[in-house]
């Protein structure tokens, strides 16, 4: 009796041993194997510095709001506080993209003024990071400006000295023009009898009487009266110094019927947030051209402000 019990639960045995064998790879042993064994598992790059945006009606100070935006004399308390409180974007989602604008109107000219966050995310960061990521969304912004991205200058070999044949600051003298205090006679002139050279006047030049002092006496002047000079187009380009990459994209409208209006947009990155400060001012009346350097230099200011918002 008991060698036929043996005899039936020995292939029972065998048979829950092979199952077993069979569930675990077929080694045996109880150690799944892995078939993709031997691949190196990806490291993921380091978060954004940023997790959350700011509220952007109040990241800018409200001083500089009042000189950027000044208002009519004719609006109430209320008015003046309503429009400092600026208008937020509609945002789904206030940790990746918020912005606010404001506008401001007076009997003499109109600003816009409008300032956008974007909070930058990888999806994928076995291959980039979010400070990789924002770079990029940087870089087709800068393209979209019709701007080259910036590239070392200077001399090899020596940093921070001119490229050669760049200006170096001063105005190259024209051909022939004099550096000196007094002008140059011109080739073969006779000074007149007994005029006495001077500053700014050529020996012997019409108009002098003879014996007066060259620029003294009553003829009419050599020169001109000068014009009053234009105010420099300062134009877009790179900026330095601002965030960890920064431009400037300065635009004017077309002259016509209406005022033109001059748009100053700075776009910049801070690790993986990009901020835009669009600037707008037009005058009231048409002939007005609102300054490049004033309007550049107003947005610039609330652009370093936000990088310092940022960094509290």
């Amino acid at each position: 009796m008991q060698r036929n019990a043996v005899r039936q639960v020995l292939p029972g045995i065998v048979m829950l041993t092979a199952l077993m064998a069979g569930c675990t790879g077929g080694t045996g042993t109880g150690v799944t194997t892995d078939s993709k064994a031997g691949g190196a598992t990806p490291i993921a790059g380091p978060p954004g510095k940023y997790r959350s945006l700011p509220s952007p009606c109040r990241a800018s100070d409200p001083k500089r709001l009042k000189a950027m935006l000044p208002a009519a004399d004719t609006l109430t308390s209320v008015q003046r506080d309503q429009l400092y409180a600026g208008t937020a974007d509609t945002s789904y989602d206030a940790d990746r993209r918020v912005g606010c604008r404001w506008k401001a109107q007076t009997p003499d000219e109109t600003r816009l003024l409008s300032v956008g966050f974007e909070r930058v995310v990888s999806y994928d960061r076995a291959t980039s990071s979010d400070d990789d990521k924002a770079r990029q969304v940087y870089e087709r912004r800068l393209a979209d400006a019709h701007l080259p991205a910036p590239t070392p200058t200077g001399n090899p070999g020596n940093p921070g000295s001119p490229a050669p044949g760049a200006s170096t600051g001063g105005a190259s003298p024209t051909p022939g023009a004099s550096t000196g205090g007094g002008a140059t006679p011109a080739p073969g002139a006779t000074p007149a009898p007994g005029a006495t050279p001077g500053a700014g006047a050529a020996p012997g030049a019409p108009g002098n009487a003879p014996g007066a002092a060259a620029g003294t006496g009553s003829g009419a002047p050599n020169t001109a009266p000068s014009a009053t000079p234009t105010p420099p187009e300062l134009g877009s380009r790179v900026l330095e110094g601002l965030g960890n990459a920064a431009f400037v994209d300065d635009r004017l409208s077309a002259a016509g019927s209406t005022a033109q209006t001059r748009t100053v947009r700075i776009v910049f990155r801070t690790a993986n947030v990009i901020v835009t400060v669009e600037y707008s001012v037009q005058p009231a009346l048409p002939g007005g051209v609102p300054s490049s350097a004033q309007t550049q230099e107003e947005a610039h200011q609330l652009a370093e402000a936000l990088v310092e918002r940022l960094n509290d």
